[in-house]
């Protein structure tokens, strides 16, 4: 599977980004990935490669590039709890740091970067999302209802922005939350803004998970939520982007 690194030029600088696609010459629906808040990292590279085998073109940008390239935070292979903590309090701040205003002019130059790229095709990409990097592919579906046909995020704080916020999406979407990130009246809440919006939907609490259950590297993973969020994420792929002759075609 053919991989590279990548500078995006944004309007604040250059975003460095890591890249998966298939390696035939042919050009394929786009997916921008966004990070957990621990950023881009050997399980997210593989993550990358398991969705851009089955035929699609993933971009996985480094959102905190403000702050230097990817990795910003020194990551131990294994984010444990010994670790946990320490990690936390040098993320934290570049999260609070990363407001809307930042998260929007961003998503414009990762879908116009996109778009440029040979190996892309012609028509709407999907976004995904884990965590906090959830919360930004919210956004940016929000943003771009033209643009975006597809929008997952799991274990995300996809509400954070009000249950108003939701109201311009256009995107199919798959929220995929951890049972200890919500309760089931939040759950419903938040059910009801996209029952408002008029999108088809799933949004499901993944039982007996943590934040972060998706993540191999951290304590949180849980092998069968994982294979769930494969199970949620593929199919809307597929009914979502244009694959033309690809369609349904796994290349691993």
């Amino acid at each position: 599977m053919p991989t590279k690194m990548l500078q995006i030029p944004t309007a604040d600088g250059q975003a460095d980004a890591f890249a998966a696609f298939p390696g035939d010459g042919e050009r394929y629906p786009a997916v921008l990935m966004y990070a957990d808040g621990f950023g881009i990292r050997p399980v997210l590279r593989e993550m990358a490669r398991e969705l851009a085998g089955h035929g699609y073109y993933v971009l996985v940008p480094n959102y905190f590039y403000r702050h230097g390239p990817a990795p910003v935070v020194e990551l131990p292979e294994y984010i444990g709890e010994e670790a946990r903590g320490a990690v936390f309090a040098q993320v934290m701040p570049l999260i609070d740091a990363h407001t809307s205003e930042r998260v929007l002019r961003d998503a414009d130059a990762f879908l116009t970067f996109l778009a440029a790229q040979p190996e892309v095709g012609p028509g709407p990409v999907a976004v995904t999302g884990y965590c906090i990097g959830g919360l930004l592919a919210t956004r940016t579906a929000v943003a771009h209802p033209g643009r975006v046909a597809a929008l997952a995020a799991f274990h995300a704080p996809v509400g954070a922005d009000g249950p108003d916020s939701l109201a311009k999406l256009t995107a199919e979407v798959h929220f995929g939350h951890a049972e200890g990130d919500l309760t089931p009246e939040a759950l419903d809440e938040l059910n009801q803004s996209l029952d408002a919006a008029g999108v088809g939907y799933t949004s499901e609490i993944y039982p007996g998970t943590v934040h972060g259950f998706t993540m191999s590297d951290t304590d949180a993973f849980d092998a069968a939520a994982l294979r769930l969020h494969w199970e949620r994420l593929l199919p809307l792929l597929g009914r979502t982007l244009d694959r033309g002759g690809e369609l349904g075609r796994s290349r691993r």
